[in-house]
């Protein structure tokens, strides 16, 4: 074996596929350990590989788990299961527990602890002893075969694992993609090393997607199937707005500006709710941008989805007013636990609540108060 274009060979898939080499090296390992075992080996046994990298030659062990009698079934023992459900099965209630954790002699699989320690005088019960086999070379074609399958095989794992880890980590994230295909209603998208599933409930209403668009995406969740990682995406949920202006204001990502609260129609209108963290730091004037600019970005980003960006405030009174911006507000009365009276100038009342209740409904998802809107001419007359 040419070890350096071996060894070189298992570095380009470890990098090309973004797998540790390690893993690699473990497939090759139980790929030939199973090519030996089914050229030389008995049913039952446990056999191991070793590659050494520096000569390219393989080591071979059988692997046996190491037994004392407290651990197996006695012949009386092995007799009363035979004859279940009769007599064994009163024997079997009594002794469950017992039972589960007992094993069938194999000698296979299992070696006494007296002769274990006539090869290795400190082993243990529960401990495995590795018995050194004779190295072959000529493991046939048929095994030859299985071995390569069985690489290529461990090989998709390991992928399938990396994938996996790196979405899992980008959960709560947004990512770039291309748009490859819509498929019942789900568009899917190219993000990287896998793809992506846009489902019809996390588009943006009135957004049409098209092959070969480039679109950012909110990574919603990441799933174990059988077929793989299933990547879950979004572009409706409220904090992909959040994150796309984390990336827009470093001030934010920096933690001098914080994002307290965002209410979301989404493709229609948003609202978020900022504060400082510094002093000297204008909170809306941060996020918006100069001329808007910052503001402009994620709008763009989002279709010409509306965001109103408001002062948060610990005081309720001043955060259910500035929440119901560009209305202006006369007075806000608690009237009890999250239900609050809104008083505004009658021009400001169609403002106020927005159309079809759109500008209320969102400045109480923001606020999580209860907003009555009334005009000051009704409240004088009461």
């Amino acid at each position: 074996m040419d070890i350096k274009a071996f060894t070189s060979a298992i570095a380009q898939i470890a990098e090309e596929r973004n797998i540790p080499k390690e893993k690699i090296i473990e497939s090759i390992e139980q790929a030939v350990a199973a090519a030996y075992k089914k050229d030389y080996g008995k049913k039952g046994q446990i056999i191991r590989a070793k590659l050494d990298l520096q000569s390219g030659d393989f080591r071979f062990w059988q692997v046996k788990l190491v037994v004392d009698e407290k651990m197996i079934f006695s012949e009386e023992e092995l007799k009363k299961l035979k004859n279940l459900p009769k007599a064994g099965k009163e024997f079997f209630e009594k002794n469950e527990e017992k039972i589960k954790e007992k094993i069938r002699f194999n000698p296979e699989k299992h070696i006494m602890l007296e002769e274990a320690r006539k090869i290795n005088p400190n082993i243990n019960p529960g401990e495995e002893l590795f018995i050194p086999l004779e190295a072959k070379k000529d493991y046939g074609r048929i095994a030859a075969q299985t071995a390569k399958q069985v690489i290529l095989q461990r090989i998709r794992e390991a992928e399938k694992e990396s994938i996996l880890k790196e979405y899992k980590e980008k959960e709560g994230q947004v990512v770039s993609g291309i748009v490859q295909r819509v498929e019942k209603q789900n568009v899917i998208l190219n993000i990287g090393r896998t793809l992506g599933v846009l489902p019809k409930g996390e588009q943006v209403p009135g957004e049409f997607y098209r092959p070969g668009q480039r679109l950012k995406v909110y990574v919603l969740k990441v799933e174990a199937t059988s077929k793989g990682p299933v990547v879950i995406l979004s572009r409706a949920y409220p904090k992909f707005v959040s994150k796309l202006f984390e990336l827009e204001v470093p001030e934010i990502a920096a933690g001098q500006v914080k994002i307290n609260s965002i209410a979301r129609e989404p493709g229609s209108r948003t609202k978020i709710a900022v504060s400082s963290t510094s002093e000297g730091i204008d909170p809306i004037g941060t996020v918006v941008g100069h001329k808007g600019t910052r503001v402009q970005m994620v709008i763009s980003e989002l279709g010409g989805e509306k965001i109103d960006v408001i002062e948060y405030s610990e005081d309720p009174k001043k955060y259910i007013a500035n929440a119901l911006s560009p209305a202006k507000v006369l007075q806000v009365k608690i009237e009890s636990k999250n239900k609050a009276l809104v008083i505004v100038p009658k021009d400001q009342l169609s403002l106020a609540i927005g159309k079809d209740g759109q500008n209320v409904r969102l400045a109480a998802n923001l606020t999580g108060w209860k907003i009555d809107i009334q005009p000051e001419e009704e409240v004088e007359e009461k």
